[in-house]
């Protein structure tokens, strides 16, 4: 569930991140094409270690390097996650453009903030469809994460939860046994802008533990004093 936003106006880019952060994605900006670049190149590498999907929404129109070259780079260095091409340009010519260069989809400005986020959802399944099957569950002990729904199980029993702790648990079971540090799941879950002294991440670990051990005698997650969190492995 994460998104990275590559767009220069910052009236668009403020509005998108704060809506889908909203939504519970983790949410990531560069303003121009080579800032773009690298950073989708860092994060691909980042969510194929943790297992992850994500998707890109990249302007057409950016400084230094358009959307169309930003598109052909990343494909032809062997990125594969989901491009959604958002610009004003709506010709038939730009669109065919967009595609042929590797998009995914594409939207045309204004837009409808639903219609982008029943896009994106669509472009997350797709890319989780590809994978195999094997890959699409994430199995931790008792525990269980479909990712391709985002259901969540406990010794066979669905438990529900809110987008954000969605997003925690995949985490958490992407790297079962390991130490996270407050600061790397503020960056995962929040993104890198969210304000380090804030107590957000030790409230939405004390709500997923509550809820992943309603009717258990033994914790999943541990609290280490100092260091962070860790899924018990």
């Amino acid at each position: 569930m994460n998104v990275l936003i590559v767009e220069d106006d910052p009236r668009v880019s403020d509005f998108l991140e704060r809506g889908l952060r909203g939504e519970g994605y983790r949410v990531h900006v560069a303003r121009d094409g080579p800032s773009g670049i690298e950073q989708a190149r860092e994060l691909a590498a980042s969510w194929r270690e943790l297992e992850q999907s994500g998707v890109i929404l990249l302007d057409l129109m950016l400084p230094f390097i358009n959307g169309i070259e930003v598109c052909q780079t990343l494909r032809a260095g062997g990125i594969a996650t989901p491009i959604l091409m958002l610009t004003a340009l709506g010709a038939v010519s730009d669109r065919i453009s967009g595609l042929r260069m590797g998009a995914d989809d594409y939207m045309v400005k204004p837009f409808a903030f639903d219609e982008l986020l029943a896009r994106i959802e669509a472009l997350m399944r797709r890319s989780r469809d590809i994978r195999p099957v094997a890959d699409r569950s994430l199995v931790v002990r008792c525990l269980e994460l479909d990712r391709a729904t985002m259901r969540v199980f406990r010794d066979g029993e669905e438990i529900s939860l809110t987008a954000r702790e969605l997003a925690l648990l995949e985490l958490f079971m992407s790297a079962p046994g390991r130490v996270l540090s407050r600061e790397r799941i503020l960056a995962n879950v929040w993104g890198v802008d969210e304000d380090p002294l804030t107590n957000v991440v030790d409230v939405y670990v004390r709500r997923l533990r509550s809820k992943l051990d309603r009717a258990a005698e033994t914790s999943l997650i541990s609290t280490l004093r100092g260091l962070g969190y860790r899924l018990e492995s």
